[in-house]
């Protein structure tokens, strides 16, 4: 087992909006995170979202296999984005 916390080097760029059972959520959609976290269970972690620190933030699994990151109302206001606009995420450390 990992001892945790774990120092993460991930940083992408993705449009917010998931489709999860023909909803859009407002979520972004982490790649590869299966194979980055080892596991289809969900996590948390310390990120940024366009340079908006989240700290202890937790990241749901898709119900494909990988995780995705809520991007809330109050984070959208304060990014001045909506669903369908990219940011960039930084993963800084996986917590649990």
């Amino acid at each position: 087992m990992t001892s945790l916390p774990v120092v993460l080097d991930l940083t992408f760029t993705a449009p917010i909006g998931v489709e999860v059972k023909g909803d859009m959520w407002s979520c972004v959609q982490i790649p590869n995170s299966a194979e980055l976290f080892n596991t289809k269970r969900a996590v948390r972690v310390d990120a940024l979202v366009d340079g908006i620190a989240l700290p202890n933030v937790g990241l749901m699994v898709t119900g494909t296999g990988g995780h995705m990151l809520s991007v809330s109302a109050k984070l959208r206001k304060q990014l001045g984005k909506d669903i369908g606009d990219t940011v960039t995420v930084q993963l800084e450390r996986r917590l649990a």
